[in-house]
């Protein structure tokens, strides 16, 4: 039978108030105040399999406080707090990000930057799942990269730098940020026989991002850059659609806007972001015409 996580937290409370209280003239303090720590996370534990995220998320940070101010247990804590996260993430997901800020903090502090990385990335998930907030998904993914990277995991730092660029784009408010790091991963990629095969897609991104700025001339000049970066993205469909998309946008013709899409969309199906991205561009030549290039 489960155990009563009401019971199991009064055990808890009783064992700190007693690690507590009294004198400690033979020892033993530490051992007392052990225990209350081991008895909240049973209970949070208990309310974790009772499925009450919050109750078990207090009862983990309760635990992390005393491993840190009476058990002089900074790893226990940080790995505690980790554990609070996750109880909190689907009902209380702020509370989540604060406990897990509080872990990744440690481990930066111990310059264990990899660690660090990894809880970032589950911190912008959080931020991108849970709390649906674009803006600090980004930052969270971005910093977590720049964390991959100076641990040299460039693999690790470019799926996040790509989940970076997607987040900005979609936002809307930087897209030339959003287009250097597309084209940051795919000069990391070329060279790569793995990810080359890659490196258009990060191109055909970047290509879109650049549409949606408006500025035509800029996007001719990132052609001959994506030219140079990789002469067999002359062949590629992406490369073809992008100079269509860039002869539409010129002309203030939405109509063969759509027509190329549409095309390209029978042979190679248009995921979600692209998508939106390209009815905003598709959009703001409906709304200029032919000023808007």
């Amino acid at each position: 039978m489960a155990q009563d996580p009401r019971v199991a937290l009064q055990k808890a409370e009783k064992a700190l108030s007693g690690a507590g209280s009294g004198f400690s003239l033979f020892g033993g303090r530490q051992e007392k105040y052990e225990n209350a720590a081991d008895l909240y996370i049973q209970a949070a534990n208990a309310f974790r399999m009772a499925k009450q995220g919050k109750e078990a998320g207090l009862a983990f940070e309760k635990a992390a406080s005393i491993q840190l101010q009476h058990l002089n247990e900074p790893d226990d804590a940080a790995n505690t707090m980790n554990d609070a996260f996750k109880a909190y993430r689907k009902t209380d997901p702020e509370d989540a990000a604060r406990c897990l800020e509080k872990a990744i903090q440690h481990y930066c502090a111990k310059g264990n930057f990899r660690r660090a990385a990894t809880h970032k990335e589950n911190l912008g998930e959080l931020f991108e799942v849970e709390l649906g907030d674009q803006g600090r998904a980004a930052a969270a993914f971005e910093e977590a990269a720049s964390w991959y990277e100076s641990d040299n995991a460039e693999a690790l730092a470019n799926k996040l730098w790509l989940k970076t660029a997607d987040l900005v784009a979609l936002e809307g408010k930087d897209y030339y940020k959003a287009i250097g790091l597309y084209e940051r991963v795919a000069k990391s990629s070329i060279q790569n026989n793995l990810m080359k095969w890659s490196v258009k897609e990060y191109l055909l991104k970047a290509g879109i991002c650049s549409l949606a700025t408006g500025d035509i001339v800029g996007m001719n000049t990132a052609l001959e850059r994506y030219r140079d970066l990789d002469p067999s993205f002359t062949q590629q469909r992406e490369h073809q659609l992008l100079v269509d998309l860039t002869q539409a946008v010129s002309d203030g013709d939405q109509e063969a806007f759509a027509d190329k899409l549409f095309q390209y969309d029978q042979m190679s199906k248009l995921d979600k972001w692209k998508t939106t991205l390209l009815l905003r561009i598709k959009n703001g030549i409906e709304e200029t015409g032919e000023d808007f290039s």
